[in-house]
């Protein structure tokens, strides 16, 4: 059995589990993953890759919850990407036939 160097202790991430806390060694794999990222509500993300056939609001323009912002064709439906509150627009990133991948903001809500 390997003799433990407490010289290299602080190295070590810590890791903290149900049953106590550990350190440990991390894969570079794991420490270069794209780190998580909260819901930003204040942007409005693709959730799947499509085509913007229409957009129906403008930079600044003030909008009510459940308004339609925008209409996005992904898998020969469209769908009408509603505003999710009130507020006003902050940035439209969107025009007509753009071509968009999953998780490209479309709008951003002041």
């Amino acid at each position: 059995m390997a003799k433990f160097d407490e010289s290299t202790f602080d190295k070590y991430p810590v890791l903290p589990t149900a049953s106590g806390t550990y350190r440990t060694n991390l894969t570079r794999k794991y420490q270069n993953r794209k780190k998580w990222e909260g819901l930003n509500l204040k942007k409005i993300y693709t959730i799947i890759p499509g085509t913007i056939i229409d957009v129906l609001v403008k930079n600044g323009q003030l909008v009510k919850e459940g308004e339609t912002l925008l209409i996005l064709e992904a898998m020969k439906m469209q769908s009408q990407i509603l505003m999710p509150f009130d507020g006003k627009i902050k940035r439209v990133n969107v025009k007509p036939d753009d071509k968009v991948p999953k998780n490209h903001v479309m709008v951003e809500i002041a």
